[in-house]
């Protein structure tokens, strides 16, 4: 245990510390001055992820959009050509029919879903469209005379 020994002694390190340089303008020296006008290549703005315009170099940027075709806005006919000319033909009678039993269908279906309630309401509308005038109207074709006798007799000491 010999003070002296190196592997007793603290390890001294080089310290160095980073000063960094002010920042300054790009300066690209004299050979750099010229910039030759065919030489630059042509540059393009487009946004960024924020919505700022930067510039890009225009073999970098993406591809343009293409614009859409022109819709066609003319109105079409009421009725379609193609059948038109099938229900001149003739070949339309079996859709005019396939149609009909469609409707037919419809109606029984509706039919065959009306409830007890609903068949209740129905016939309480059929008896007051039925009722006689006269009970709707609060007997106003016939003379109806109440007569009331109130007769009140004193009697006095009893």
């Amino acid at each position: 245990m010999y003070p002296e020994h190196p592997a007793h002694l603290p390890v001294q390190r080089a310290v160095t510390v980073h000063q960094p340089q002010p920042l300054a303008p790009y300066d690209p020296g004299p050979s750099m001055a010229m910039d030759p006008y065919g030489e630059r290549q042509p540059v393009v703005w487009v946004p960024d992820a924020y919505g700022r315009m930067v510039p890009m170099p225009k073999h970098l940027a993406p591809a343009p959009l293409a614009a859409p075709e022109p819709r066609d806005l003319t109105p079409l006919p009421l009725l379609d050509p193609l059948a038109q000319r099938f229900m001149g033909a003739g070949l339309g009678g079996g859709a005019l029919a396939a149609g009909v039993g469609y409707g037919v269908g419809e109606v029984i279906s509706a039919a065959a879903g009306i409830s007890g309630g609903a068949l209740v309401w129905v016939a309480v509308i059929v008896l007051a469209l039925r009722a006689p005038a006269r009970a709707i109207s609060s007997g106003k074709g016939s003379t109806v005379n109440i007569r009331k006798a109130v007769i009140k007799r004193n009697k006095f000491y009893g």
